[in-house]
């Protein structure tokens, strides 16, 4: 029997990732790939794992992909479980999921589960990890939230929003492998349209007592030492410092090395376009 859930997977043109990330899933009655008009095949993967597709088309400022999904989408099933394109759940995710999801009297309307990076075909086991995400609720009690009110240029999807849940939430044993970044060129793609984020919640200080609303103790407590970090000077090399060492990076080899030297130039990016913002508002204000 299937497992009775449904499933989300936002897209733009993953026909490569995609076999990997809807294989490990078809045990779901349910997979919904919501698309934005993607230009490879991206489409015709989908439907051939017997996914359902709905295409998305963004108007900025909101909803972006996710929480457009979440209150549009015509799910068969009160529980769902959001995955990336270039995330793969292992093979015990099956029963597990269909365990906590079939308990009678289960306290929990929320679970998180902890992703492993892979970084040029290695598993980081120190830099990242461990990464907790809420991907496992009850869509009627969970929605992303809104750390900026303005476009962020940062396309269509969720970057670093956390899933805000009205309930208790726990934790899956089971984890899930993300290959985020196949390839340096990948990574600065990527980190080029999430520094666009970062800056202009920056600038409207959104991350300010955001904390409070995150359930999980550790992600919580990221949260907050993101708030503080964002005052200090050298925040590159903090960040590269910070993955290298105190995330004991250096184990991880050079694979290790190179991940967080481009943490370190992610954070320059973020600060040099919170600066052009900046002066773009006070010329605004002047003209």
């Amino acid at each position: 029997m299937k497992v009775p859930i449904s499933v989300i997977v936002p897209v733009l043109n993953e026909a490569e990732n995609l076999p990997r990330c809807l294989a490990a899933v078809s045990w779901a009655d349910e997979i919904f790939v919501v698309d934005s008009r993607s230009l490879d095949d991206t489409v015709k993967v989908a439907q051939s794992f017997g996914a359902q597709v709905v295409q998305f088309d963004y108007v900025p400022p909101f909803p972006k992909k996710k929480n457009w999904a979440l209150g549009n989408l015509p799910f068969k099933h009160d529980w769902i479980l959001i995955l990336d394109a270039d995330e793969e759940l292992l093979p015990e995710a099956e029963a597990e999921i269909r365990q906590v999801i079939e308990l009678k009297d289960n306290p929990f309307v929320g679970y998180w589960i902890n992703r492993r990076y892979m970084f040029m075909g290695k598993w980081l086991k120190h830099a990242y990890y461990p990464n907790w995400c809420l991907r496992l609720f009850k869509h009627k009690l969970g929605r992303y939230e809104k750390l900026s009110e303005c476009d962020t240029a940062s396309g269509d999807n969720e970057v670093h929003e956390h899933v805000i849940v009205q309930g208790q939430t726990g934790r899956l044993k089971t984890e899930m492998n993300h290959y985020a970044f196949p390839s340096v060129e990948v990574f600065v793609e990527k980190h080029n349209r999430y520094s666009n984020w970062e800056a202009v919640v920056a600038l409207e200080g959104g991350l300010a007592g955001s904390a409070q609303h995150v359930s999980l103790p550790e992600v919580a407590a990221k949260r907050r030492l993101r708030e503080i970090f964002c005052k200090l000077p050298g925040r590159p090399l903090l960040r590269f410092l910070w993955i290298y060492i105190g995330q004991k990076g250096f184990l991880d080899g050079i694979e290790g090395f190179y991940f967080a030297t481009l943490h370190g130039v992610y954070e320059t990016l973020i600060l040099a376009k919170l600066y052009e913002l900046k002066k773009r508002r006070a010329a605004d204000k002047l003209g």
